[in-house]
């Protein structure tokens, strides 16, 4: 320590500072460990928002994935499909090769060229002892054996090239013929791979048409049999009813009769007249043929409510057929839809990648951020 100088004293002011400052320093600590902290982070979060949000993402990556799966699919299908026309364009070419060849060989030899005695090696070998001057074509003006005028095999000479221009011409004629029956051939081989996946298209068609018309034939053999059993129900339920009110109108007959004997005796008793009696009985009837006409009444609502409920029951099958056709529609429109908004979106992609995008940041961008909790 130097002389004069005095000891530094930590005052209780500067205490107070300096506490302060480690205690907002731990504050700052805690809150950087609670916000870069994946695991801590749940203050002022909604966590199960985030949990519908995972939900949402995960049934949208199943619902995408079904969408690229089918996507797939149909290319697959249109790649099967170029590569089947790739090959058959490429055996069409080397068809059409192969025949360019052959014409040359046939028709466009060496031996057929005008420059074949100038150019041809082996001519000196292929060369034969000339005949007389008079019958050997091949003598030439230079060697002052045959003059002008003098063509005397001028008819054979004629008629050789008469044979060779026929015999080129039936040749052509033939390799003509030999490439309209491939091309002939290839366009059947074509049209049958057509009609076989026609053939196909309406088997399957009829396979459907076919299952719908079991499907509706079952159905209606189902409600005739509920039609029939409901019948039957109904004619046991009369006959039960018929029986009971035979047994009910004797049993009142045979009650009235005793009730009418009895009261008979009474009136005679008491002095009631046949007017009076008559009157009894004719009530009695009365009220029979009420009973009997209000069981066949309530009987007849329950027919008409029955039948209700089984053109009800057939209307709602009907609804729910149309319904199940408009929601198959409404699928394949919005599969179409979604096809399409899955190729715009491709191509946006495409288009922000090649043109947007251009410019990718560096990890010192990426490195500024979530360096303090305020």
């Amino acid at each position: 320590m130097p002389r004069g100088a005095f000891p530094k004293v930590a005052l209780p002011q500067d205490l107070k500072e300096e506490a302060a400052l480690q205690r907002r320093r731990h504050a700052e600590l805690q809150r950087q460990d609670r916000f870069f902290n994946a695991r801590k982070r749940l203050i002022g979060c909604d966590l199960e928002a985030w949990n519908a949000q995972v939900h949402d993402r995960r049934i949208q990556k199943a619902i995408e994935k079904a969408r690229h799966d089918a996507i797939a699919a149909e290319m697959r299908w249109n790649n099967k499909t170029a590569c089947l026309l790739d090959q058959r364009q490429r055996r069409d070419r080397r068809r059409m090769e192969q025949a360019l060849v052959d014409f040359h060989r046939d028709f466009q030899g060496p031996e057929t060229r005008r420059e074949l005695d100038l150019s041809d090696p082996q001519a000196r070998k292929r060369e034969v002892v000339l005949g007389p001057p008079d019958q050997d074509p091949r003598w030439a003006i230079s060697g002052m054996q045959t003059f002008q005028g003098e063509d005397v095999n001028f008819k054979a000479r004629k008629k050789f090239q008469e044979e060779q221009m026929r015999e080129w011409s039936l040749q052509q004629q033939r390799a003509w013929k030999n490439a309209l029956a491939d091309q002939k051939s290839a366009e059947d081989l074509s049209a049958r791979t057509v009609l076989d996946w026609d053939q196909k298209a309406m088997d399957m068609q009829r396979l459907e048409a076919a299952t719908r018309r079991a499907a509706c034939a079952a159905t209606k053999e189902f409600n005739k049999a509920q039609v029939e059993e409901l019948a039957e129900k109904r004619r046991r339920e009369k006959q039960q009813e018929e029986r009971e009110n035979t047994a009910e109108i004797c049993h009142l007959l045979e009650r009235s009769l005793l009730s009418e004997h009895r009261g008979l005796q009474r009136a005679r008793g008491a002095g009631m007249s046949q007017d009076q009696l008559d009157g009894i009985r004719a009530t009695q009837q009365q009220q029979i043929r009420e009973k009997l006409r209000f069981r066949e009444d309530e009987r007849q609502s329950n027919a008409d409510w029955d039948q209700q409920r089984i053109q009800e029951d057939r209307a709602a099958t009907l609804f729910e057929r149309q319904q199940q056709r408009l929601h198959r529609e409404l699928r394949r429109d919005l599969d179409h839809h979604n096809l399409r908004l899955a190729q715009q979106q491709k191509s946006r992609k495409k288009l922000l990648e090649r043109e947007t995008y251009t410019n990718r940041p560096t990890e010192k961008y990426f490195a500024q951020f979530n360096t303090t909790s305020r």
